[in-house]
């Protein structure tokens, strides 16, 4: 009796032991998603991404709705994000490789906002500092940090008129492996503006089940 219950925990250690699954669920933490839009940000057909969703779902990781022809999927729960969260943040605590691939990518420490949460939801709620949402419209609609602007990467040049200048702006995306909230920042430098990154993103947040605002309901 006692193997047949390690066995069904370790279902879950099978569902999320594949690299493009665990992206697929970070995809995920930003809101729900149809099969062709995850197949196009994880860089794989289709028909792969539906059988990296069906293991997800088969280990009730993952719940789906239909809408006409098109098929969404979502977390089953918040207790998903906080189990990615707490895998990778024991991944990073124990591979060095990891640190090392993380450091190089990211970019200099003086490009990250150096305080905690409660200080960026306190200065952000004063007006203190501009916190913007570089990802996507749609995955701002579905859950974003409270306080924070909208203002997609693609979209950040041409709208820089929208952000006062005499604040300091934090920028966010994703989640820490997410590249989108340094080239923002590398942009608002280059305009004058001084900018930082919140390293941790989207991803980050939910895990640690911290308060979303969303424009949006499914």
């Amino acid at each position: 009796m006692q193997n047949f219950l390690y066995e069904y925990v370790a279902q879950i250690g099978k569902a999320v032991s594949n690299p493009k699954r665990l992206e697929l669920l970070e995809l995920m933490m930003q809101g729900e998603k149809p099969v062709e839009m995850l197949a196009e940000q994880t860089g794989i057909d289709v028909r792969l991404a539906s059988a990296h969703l069906r293991c997800l779902r088969e280990a009730r990781l993952v719940e789906t709705r239909r809408e006409g022809k098109y098929v969404y999927y979502r977390l089953s729960g918040p207790d998903v994000a906080q189990l990615c969260h707490a895998l990778r943040e024991t991944a990073e605590a124990h591979l060095v490789e990891l640190r090392l691939a993380l450091e190089q990518m990211q970019q200099a420490p003086d490009g990250l906002f150096p305080q905690d949460r409660e200080s960026l939801l306190q200065k952000a709620r004063d007006g203190e500092v501009i916190v913007i949402d570089v990802r996507p419209g749609s995955e701002y609609a579905a859950g974003h940090f409270p306080f924070a602007r909208s203002l997609p990467l693609e979209e950040l040049e041409q709208r820089l008129a929208e952000l006062p200048s005499n604040a300091p702006v934090v920028a966010y995306c994703r989640g820490p492996y997410c590249l989108m909230s340094d080239e923002a920042v590398r942009l608002l430098r280059k305009h004058g503006y001084e900018a930082a990154k919140w390293s941790g993103g989207m991803s980050d947040w939910c895990g640690k089940g911290l308060p979303v605002e969303t424009s949006c309901t499914y």
